[in-house]
């Protein structure tokens, strides 16, 4: 992945000062995900442009993609720039983002004419806009067109800055903006986010009008860590707490989606009696966690196609420490649902909680084929997006995940639930899950139940 920066205010070789970087010199270095260049196609008195490429290694992000199994081995991250880019930015131009230059002081607080390219970036040409022009930038991002055999735009643009700024304070913004542009982290995110957040944006973030958009994605849709930014954004941590006979009654704390998602389908599994249930593509755990908790169900068994989501699930429930009474009850197996698996036959239910949604829709019918045709259990409980509902999440585009084949409609998943239901002889019922709006829930369910025919 490339970035290039370049200037015209003569002599505009200072730049390798404000960089540290000479324009003679070829510079490398090791950056966790692969190597780091610095180099500069153009070096003149009126013209320096200095080119930042990252080269990833693959064999280092090996396991650091989940979404599903060939997501380690055929993606983007080499190509498009992310927080990969974002973290070689900070390690090899410390100094300029800092800004601190020991040979041209003078310089640092001086705003400079940039003109700042990334050739390929995921994101909308919408929301590059939304980011960088109220911090003074003019934006030109360019969809980058599919295959002609294809047609259309993909999901990447070319993007293009220019503006006169101070040198730190571009790369700050870059820093900051081109992960939240692409809308992932490709490591963990921790509360240290928030100081380097916070640092980064200094003396923009907190007037900036996409604030919340920006926070909330640069670190990774972390909701306690999101509020924690903005409050200390806008020096909330810094005000006196009210005295007790003045303060707010509690506010009673509202649920997270994925929690009233896992409740509706623990309803529905009491409600249908069962005791032996599959979770069937369980992830990294988080429903194997509450059904181990409740001794209803004496048989638990948690599949997925990826060995390395069954190894986060190990150590999440903690597979090595249960007692050997917990651990007769559950199992974890690596299977695929597209593919008919005899020791999935006889179970009193099945789940694929947010499972169809990953599939690509010409497989649906293998899947459809293998869970209510060969395993056949009296109960299957789904969930998927509503897609209708994505217009109430500020500043999403696309899809709600990357790894997302599709999102169905209300209409779409009722018509899908009717023809299997029919197809493979069970009865079913459609059911909202989360805050209801004029578009319908976030996620919607659907209970099928076995229709037993008489001999």
């Amino acid at each position: 992945m490339l970035l290039t920066l370049t200037t015209t205010r003569p002599p505009a070789t200072d730049l390798g000062y404000l960089l540290v970087k000479h324009p003679d010199r070829v510079h490398s270095f090791d950056v966790p995900t692969g190597t780091a260049y610095v180099m500069y196609p153009e070096a003149t008195e009126d013209r320096c442009t200095a080119a930042l490429l990252l080269d990833v290694d693959p064999q280092r992000l090996r396991g650091r993609q989940d979404a599903f199994e060939l997501g380690q081995f055929v993606n983007d991250r080499p190509y498009a720039a992310s927080s990969l880019l974002a973290s070689a930015l900070a390690k090899v131009f410390r100094s300029a983002l800092r800004g601190a230059s020991k040979d041209r002081p003078e310089l640092v607080t001086t705003p400079l004419p940039l003109q700042i390219r990334v050739p390929v970036l995921r994101g909308s040409s919408e929301l590059a806009a939304q980011l960088f022009e109220p911090l003074g930038w003019s934006v030109t991002a360019t969809a980058i067109p599919l295959e002609p055999a294809l047609g259309g735009d993909s999901r990447y643009v070319e993007l293009e800055l220019s503006g006169e700024l101070t040198l730190s304070a571009a790369l700050n913004h870059l820093y900051v903006l081109l992960p939240v542009l692409d809308d992932a982290k490709h490591y963990w995110v921790a509360p240290d986010e928030i100081e380097k957040l916070l640092r980064s944006g200094a003396g923009w973030l907190a007037g900036h009008p996409e604030k919340v958009l920006i926070a909330r994605r640069y670190l990774a849709h972390k909701r306690a860590l999101t509020t924690t930014a903005l409050q200390q954004l806008e020096g909330e941590d810094a005000e006196e707490p009210p005295a007790e006979e003045d303060a707010e009654l509690p506010v009673v704390r509202k649920q997270p989606l994925a929690e009233q998602r896992r409740d509706a389908v623990l309803a529905a599994l009491a409600e249908a009696g069962a005791t032996r249930v599959l979770d069937l593509g369980c992830g990294g755990g988080a429903l194997l966690t509450a059904l181990l908790k409740d001794r209803r169900y004496t048989e638990i068994v948690g599949t997925d196609v990826s060995a390395r989501a069954l190894e986060i699930a190990a150590r999440k429930l903690r597979l090595d420490r249960l007692s050997e009474r917990q651990r007769a009850r559950l199992k974890l197996w690596q299977t695929a649902l597209t593919y008919r698996d005899d020791r999935l036959r006889g179970y009193d239910a099945a789940v694929l909680m947010e499972v169809i949604e990953h599939v690509d829709p010409p497989r649906l019918p293998a899947l459809e084929s293998s869970v209510f045709g060969h395993a056949r259990p009296g109960t299957v409980i789904v969930t998927t997006p509503n897609v209708e509902y994505n217009v109430n999440y500020e500043g999403l585009t696309g899809l709600r995940h990357s790894d997302h084949r599709f999102e169905w409609t209300r209409a779409e998943f009722a018509d899908w639930a009717g023809r299997v239901a029919s197809t493979y002889g069970y009865a079913v019922s459609l059911h909202p899950v989360g805050d209801d709006s004029a578009a319908g829930s976030p996620t919607q369910l659907a209970l099928f139940s076995l229709e037993v025919t008489p001999a």
